[in-house]
């Protein structure tokens, strides 16, 4: 079984070298007081939590899975001791607003620990994930009342929050959304309806659960503009805070799936239950999406602890396991065969998910730098341009990170040959659980649509000039390091080219056929995904030469891996950028010409 230890030193390198997270908590309202110091207190702190807490109660939480019994759920034996750790050392509120009993730290600040939940047990890391988003969203959206009723509890972490889109008949497609609404005199509102696939919908951590449900009013219009957002707790909640009587929502079944056992994937009915709008009357899909966002740089999340947890298991067995000699000669002769790790097809895989987790370390962290201008950020111009540049990278990371996530498990498994297809090595159990990140929240296929259909085609590609200006001013720099930074720079830069130029040429096929946008849409992200993670390859690579030419660095080592994990990236996985884009230039009619009943004969 892999024994997970949190990548400190990376992650200390991310935040405090590359992205300057001190300097830009100095630029944030209220936050100049976080200094490195500081960060890596709480990185401490956080490793010890999932390395002795959580990581022990992985596998076993997996074989237990969850129980249904009249309506209630068990959770796998150990995970409510780990819950109150949780809550009693302040993780529920790291993020939340002080006025509701949280820190007030950045939302930057706890991803180190998100990341590292879900390296080590990614099942109970779904619990206290999901709660974030439902705070997130009263804190956005909810009135003054429903703000002090539901915020201090949920941000105690004495309450757990849940987002309820999906019904039988609709997933992505929440314009099918059927769930009623029907106003009450006393201002509530009576839910009716069936919810499925509700990660943690019903458990037995917290005493009340609130439930984020979009419904439709009696006069609403069809279609997402008739959506509304509704407050649904479990417990009905009595004036003086505490829970009172059962609402009227039942667990009718929980999901038996291929993985991520310890987190309950719930069927919840909901008859008559008392609901309190949030936010406007039919504008709930926009509130929602306050915590869809939010949950979407999570599952990008996911793929970054898959690919961590799954190396550092297959790189304790390469280092152990023996097998055949070197090509090139023995490297352990005492022995009767070389450990694995010296073959170049061993090392590809190893590097390959090296290359994954520190680029999508990279990738994800500064995105939630991003974020805290989004949420904190003193202007509005300063938040607006946050949020176009959210807008831009969250379905890239969410669609090619959760992808590449898939990809390093399955190598997990691959390194270890028949050994990593059987349970008790732990490693199948990494890809199972990875395997749904690229569906819930919105499938890779709707993260690609979002991204070219609505973020760069309907933005006339304006944001995207803007980014692509950013990459091309900083392939420009360097001075004396210009030389040896083109390996990098020169095949960056031509991609960067290719994607200015193929995207004006799909917007202006997509006049004359939208199917262009279905076409090209999937190579297109994961075309995108390759160049955005080469950009920060190639930042990390001038950081890591710029180190190894200072005389007094002390961790040589480290940037020397770097550098390495750098070449190698662009040597082995940026090309793949050039084959997706040549397929997202495709001809349309090779996916629509053949006809529906010619697929099966």
């Amino acid at each position: 079984m892999p024994q997970y230890k949190a990548p400190i030193r990376d992650m200390q390198f991310v935040m405090k070298e590359l992205l300057d997270y001190p300097g830009h908590y100095r630029e944030l309202p209220g936050d100049h007081d976080i200094d490195g110091d500081l960060i890596d207190a709480v990185m401490g702190s956080a490793a010890e939590f999932a390395e002795e807490v959580l990581a022990p109660i992985n596998a076993s939480g997996d074989a237990e899975g969850c129980k249904l019994k009249g309506g209630e759920v068990m959770v796998p034996e150990g995970f409510k001791k780990a819950y109150e750790i949780y809550c009693e050392g302040g993780w529920a509120g790291l993020a939340a607003e002080e006025e509701f009993g949280g820190q007030g730290l950045p939302a930057s600040l706890s991803l180190p620990h998100a990341e590292m939940n879900g390296s080590a047990n990614w099942s109970w890391s779904m619990y206290p994930g999901l709660t974030h988003g439902a705070t997130a969203t009263l804190e956005a959206h909810g009135t003054d009342e429903q703000k002090a009723a539901y915020l201090p509890p949920l941000v105690e972490g004495r309450w757990s929050g849940t987002m309820c889109l999906t019904e039988s008949h609709c997933g992505s497609d929440l314009s099918q959304v059927q769930a009623r609404a029907v106003p009450q005199d006393d201002g509530s509102y009576k839910i009716t309806g069936s919810k499925i696939f509700i990660s943690c919908g019903e458990h037995d951590l917290t005493e009340n659960i609130v439930h984020i449900v979009l419904a439709r009013l009696p006069d609403a219009p069809p279609g997402t503009k008739g959506i509304s957002l509704f407050i649904v707790p479990k417990f009905l909640v009595l004036d003086d805070g505490s829970v009172g009587e059962r609402n009227q929502v039942v667990c009718t079944s929980i999901e038996k799936k291929m993985g991520i056992h310890g987190s309950v994937t719930a069927v919840l009915a909901f008859e008559e239950a008392t609901g309190f709008l949030v936010g406007p009357p039919n504008r709930g899909l926009n509130c929602m999406f306050t915590f869809i966002n939010i949950s979407r740089i999570g599952n990008a999340v996911q793929g970054v602890s898959t690919a961590e947890s799954s190396l550092q298991g297959a790189l304790a067995y390469a280092r152990e396991r023996k097998a055949m000699r070197s090509l090139t000669g023995p490297k352990n002769p005492d022995d009767p065969a070389d450990p694995i790790i010296v073959h170049p097809d061993v090392r590809r895989m190893l590097l390959t998910q090296k290359a994954i987790a520190e680029g999508g370390r990279a990738m994800v962290f500064d995105a939630a730098r991003i974020a805290d201008y989004y949420t904190r950020g003193e202007t509005e111009e300063a938040r607006k341009k946050a949020d176009k540049r959210l807008g831009l990278l969250t379905p890239i990371l969410k669609g090619f990170l959760t992808e590449m996530g898939c990809e390093a498990a399955d190598l997990g498994i691959q390194v270890f040959g028949g050994h990593g297809y059987i349970r008790e090595m732990g490693m199948e159990q990494i890809y199972r659980d990875v395997r749904i990140s690229t569906i819930y929240e919105g499938t890779t296929g709707i993260q690609s649509l979002d991204l070219l259909g609505r973020k760069i085609m309907l933005d006339r590609a304006k944001e995207l000039d803007d980014f692509l200006g950013e990459i091309k001013t900083f392939c420009n720099g360097f001075g004396r390091f210009r030389g040896r930074m083109k390996v990098f720079t020169k095949p960056l830069r031509k991609m960067v080219r290719n994607w200015d130029w193929s995207t004006k040429k799909l917007m202006f096929r997509a006049l004359k056929n939208r199917d262009v946008v279905g076409s090209a849409a999937y190579d297109y992200l994961m075309f995108t995904g390759f160049v955005v993670m080469g950009y920060y390859w190639a930042r990390m690579a001038a950081l890591a030469l710029k180190r190894l030419e200072d005389e007094t660095c002390e961790d040589k080592a480290f940037y020397k891996a770097k550098l390495q994990t750098a070449y190698f990236y662009f040597d082995r996985l940026f090309p793949r950028a050039r084959m997706h884009l040549r397929c997202a230039r495709g001809d349309v009619r090779s996916l629509t010409a053949m006809e529906e009943q010619h697929f099966h004969f």
